[in-house]
């Protein structure tokens, strides 16, 4: 892992920190968006395993009705998605609290998605180095699977497909991540992930 970890985190602190400040009052609106329509907690908090496999609380906007229940894979159109979290979704907005899991050192900006407890404990052999990351916000594999929703939406067997492709393919991609990442590659990234998901077409 060639990176050095401290030029790593103190990007990640500075960034993170800065975005915060710029976009604290479209945090409001968004918060009040979600408080309106009556659906429960505006941050929703969730268990997720971080880097060395420790546990740690993720700090998402709440896009899910409450008490919501069934499958831990989630489609295009899945009904437990409130109005408001339909729209948060679409353009990744839901992820935007998840900055101060970066702040307080549990994220990084750039990194392998924070997965559930049961996804990472499949884990084997050279598998596990991936845990020697900090989760992320964005990263390679977000990019390739922009439209996981959409995606799984198309499958007879979502949570499947998930488990024997989009995992698997997930975790190769991770690993290759982890052994040539630097700061360029995470800067380019990080606009990659901008453009991607709020580019003009999105909005029309």
């Amino acid at each position: 892992m060639p990176y050095n970890t401290r030029l790593k985190r103190g990007f990640d602190i500075v960034a993170s920190t800065f975005g915060l400040i710029i976009i604290s009052p479209f945090l409001l609106i968004i918060a009040l968006a979600i408080g309106l329509e009556g659906q429960g907690s505006v941050i929703f908090r969730q268990a997720r395993t971080g880097r060395y496999g420790k546990p740690f609380v993720i700090y998402k906007f709440r896009t899910m009705k409450v008490n919501s229940r069934g499958n831990t894979v989630t489609i295009k159109g899945d009904g437990r998605i409130t109005s408001v979290g339909r729209i948060l979704r679409k353009f990744k907005l839901d992820e935007l609290p998840e900055l101060w899991n970066v702040v307080r050192g549990d994220m990084s900006l750039v990194g392998p998605r924070p997965d559930m407890p049961d996804l990472t404990g499949t884990l084997t052999g050279e598998e596990k180095l991936i845990l020697e990351l900090r989760p992320g916000v964005t990263g390679p594999a977000t990019l390739k699977y922009a439209n996981e929703e959409e995606l799984l939406a198309a499958q007879d067997d979502p949570k499947k497909f998930n488990d024997e492709v989009l995992w698997p393919d997930k975790v190769q991609i991770n690993l290759d991540y982890y052994r040539s990442m630097n700061l360029m590659i995470d800067l380019m990234i990080i606009l990659k992930t901008v453009f991607r998901r709020y580019s003009v077409n999105d909005f029309k």
